[in-house]
């Protein structure tokens, strides 16, 4: 049958938390202004404007992280080359799950996501810039 696929998304998340470091929310925002941590928000830049940011956290949207974090690619940004942790998360800690896969299969280290992503950071009272704050650009 045209269109059928071989794998959904709920076995690609299973086998993407089975391979990666998965955060509490309270150890994540217990980690925010850790000098050896950069967040990494991947999501959507209409879902920042919406929703808020952490403070200091790097937008890396989810359709260019893998060109982003590779050092051969012309879109590399530099904070993916640092010494650092890097905790990824998203809204509900889905993408994140995937993306968080995708980069250590890559082969960066060390990394983790946030389960429950920025929906559960924003409800444990983590530091959140709200829209309109003027948040510092990353």
């Amino acid at each position: 049958m045209a269109g059928q696929i071989t794998k959904g998304y709920k076995a690609l998340l299973e086998e993407a938390n089975a391979a990666i470091e998965t955060l509490e929310v309270g150890e994540a925002v217990a980690l925010h202004g850790d000098p050896g941590v950069v967040f990494v928000d991947i999501r959507d830049i209409r879902e920042l404007e919406r929703e808020g940011r952490v403070p200091g956290a790097v937008h890396a949207p989810r359709g260019m992280l893998e060109f982003w974090v590779d050092p051969e690619s012309p879109y590399f940004k530099p904070v993916f080359g640092e010494d650092k942790r890097f905790v990824f998360f998203c809204a509900a800690g889905w993408r994140s799950a995937l993306a968080t896969h995708a980069v250590q299969q890559m082969g960066l280290a060390p990394v983790a996501h946030v389960a429950g992503g920025f929906g559960a950071w924003r409800e444990a009272g983590g530091p959140v810039d709200l829209p309109g704050s003027s948040p510092k650009k990353s």
